[in-house]
């Protein structure tokens, strides 16, 4: 038995991929007459196609995005067109996001300069002994350390002249017996 030919097969899906595009065509050509929006979703949805045919074709693709690009003759000049208010939105955005940062920012300068003069007002800021402060104090930590080491070592002396007094004093308390 033999595998049956798969040129049917083929000759079939080349059909529906035409029939497919075909109506891909028809459906861009009456959303640019009516003057509707020409994105891939809305396309695929008047042309009854998933939106991943659209993408796999390069050629409509290309297709959509010049015609979406092109410009579309208003009957008034007044009339205002969805990408013109999508730029004017996204120009808003910018703006907006760029206020926002600066008050952000001139907030925390006013804030640092209201801190630093409540401290200078207040006397509880940074003086200019702090720096002189500190080294006295690391001076100071250190002869601690060196008076807690001197007063382990005399301890330790401590100790042995001690233990060395108590066993001359039993020495000599078994020289002479009372």
């Amino acid at each position: 038995m033999t595998a049956p030919s798969p040129e049917p097969l083929i000759a079939a899906r080349r059909r529906d991929s035409t029939q497919r595009r075909q109506r891909v065509l028809d459906a861009l050509d009456r959303l640019t007459a009516a003057g509707e929006e020409l994105t891939a979703s809305a396309i695929a949805r008047a042309a009854r196609v998933d939106r991943s045919f659209l993408y796999r074709h390069h050629d409509l693709r290309a297709e959509i995005i010049a015609r979406a690009e092109a410009p579309v003759t208003a009957p008034t000049a007044t009339t205002v067109s969805n990408r013109s208010l999508l730029a004017d939105l996204a120009n808003l955005r910018d703006q907006n996001e760029r206020l926002r940062r600066q008050n952000t920012t001139l907030t925390n300068r006013l804030s640092d300069a209201l801190g630093k003069e409540v401290f200078r007002a207040s006397g509880i800021g940074l003086t200019d002994e702090t720096e002189q402060l500190r080294t006295q104090i690391g001076q100071l930590e250190q002869q601690i350390l060196d008076l807690r080491q001197e007063l382990e070592e005399r301890t330790d002396e401590l100790t042995a002249a001690r233990a060395t007094n108590r066993d001359l004093m039993a020495e000599l308390n078994g020289r002479h017996p009372r």
